[in-house]
């Protein structure tokens, strides 16, 4: 009987092992998609984790003979390199102009198309409303729909597209960290979600975007996924990646998520807390001038919650903002908020209700009707099971 246990032990690691092999973006799918790049002017919407093979997609491109007019980067800039909404500057690569889109100008500008036949969008992304990517791919899409230009969107796994959770955006909060009504976590894939902004007529005077979608090979919502390239400068593991829908939230308050150190959105703290763990922020990598800089803070370390526990990942975890609320001294707690929470949780219902001690049942209860409404609008573009 051990035997038998010990042989489906056996089995069910290396069927999980091979379909992690197996699972791979869509810019593997080469074939799918080089020969509608040929003998065209290509503009290409891609950062330092467009990498096929180890190699770079430009110049993999570059070594087919495709003709790049244009690089056009995202937040963080075409090398990944820059700080959360640090102001990126154009440059090149290789000779081709590299024009950010987290500068001057968020959209495409229509100079820059007009010799232009396909974009081609290639960005990871981590499916959760406030990381900015998807806003750059609404901005793509109007700017190539504007443009009769045609939109490639080479899709990837995203490590939160099995579950739909967070409320919904009221538009008076809409801005680049949230353009779109629609949850927190959206679960969908970036292919999904593009799908989507262009099926429910999100582009400006409801233009349509000619496209399509080239879909990650192997994949199903609940595959588990392997970043080799971190997104951007502070999501540098896939805990931070998993823990960032409910500890960004932080970013709209006095806590700091750990920026300035190691362990960015694995850790959360502040001076006034009172416990064990112990951080203390300074400026490096990802954050020129963190919050608390140079100061103490007790917190709370969670760079192993989602790793080593059997915790299932299937909602934001409200307990995180909700205890720090909580356990602020009084003094603390009337400036406990900024400007920016409201912008990040899409309405200024949340923070009343956290400081109204609403429970988290009752918070829940508040958004479950607008998110049963929007997975019915998001059964509509879903590529995979």
């Amino acid at each position: 009987m051990k035997l038998k246990k010990f042989i489906f032990f056996i089995y069910s690691l290396c069927c999980v092992f091979n379909l992690l092999l197996a699972q791979k973006p869509g810019i593997y799918d080469i074939d799918n998609y080089i020969n509608k790049l040929k003998n065209k002017n290509i503009g290409l919407v891609v950062n330092h984790s467009s990498v096929l093979n180890k190699t770079h997609l430009v110049d993999t491109l570059l070594s087919l003979s495709i003709d790049i007019n244009y690089i056009f980067s995202p937040e963080h800039g075409f090398g990944g390199n820059f700080n959360a909404g640090e102001y990126v500057e154009n440059s090149e690569y290789n000779g081709i102009p590299t024009i950010s889109l987290y500068g001057k100008n968020k959209e495409i500008q229509d100079i820059y198309l007009q010799d232009i036949d396909v974009i081609l969008f290639d960005l990871q992304d981590v499916g959760v409303r406030f990381y900015t990517y998807i806003s750059t791919l609404h901005y793509v899409m109007e700017a190539c729909a504007k443009n009769d230009v045609n939109l490639i969107v080479l899709d990837r796994p995203n490590p939160h597209a099995n579950y739909v959770d967070g409320p919904l955006l009221d538009k008076n909060f809409a801005s680049f960290v949230g353009m779109h009504e629609v949850p927190v976590v959206y679960g969908m894939t970036i292919g999904e979600y593009s799908l989507m902004i262009n099926g429910e007529g999100w582009l400006q005077g409801s233009l349509v975007c000619s496209m399509e979608v080239v879909e990650n090979i192997d994949y199903n919502r609940s595959s588990k996924i392997k970043y080799e390239i971190p997104p951007s400068p502070n999501l540098r593991s896939l805990s931070a990646i998993l823990l960032y829908p409910s500890l960004c939230f932080f970013e709209g308050t006095v806590v700091s998520v750990g920026r300035g150190t190691n362990q960015p959105f694995q850790i959360y703290g502040a001076p006034f807390f009172d416990t064990n763990y112990q951080f203390i922020p300074r400026s490096n990598f990802g954050a020129n001038n963190p919050k608390y800089n140079n100061e103490k803070c007790f917190g709370f370390d969670l760079r192993n919650y989602y790793l080593d526990n059997d915790v299932i990942l299937d909602q934001i975890n409200l307990d995180f903002l909700i205890n720090s609320y909580r356990l602020a001294p009084k003094n603390i707690k009337s400036e406990f908020f900024n400007s920016f929470f409201n912008t990040l949780a899409g309405n200024d219902k949340l923070q009343m209700q956290l400081i109204n001690n609403v429970s988290i049942i009752d918070i829940r209860e508040s958004w479950a009707e607008d998110i049963k409404e929007f997975k019915l609008i998001r059964s509509k573009y879903l590529l995979y099971n």
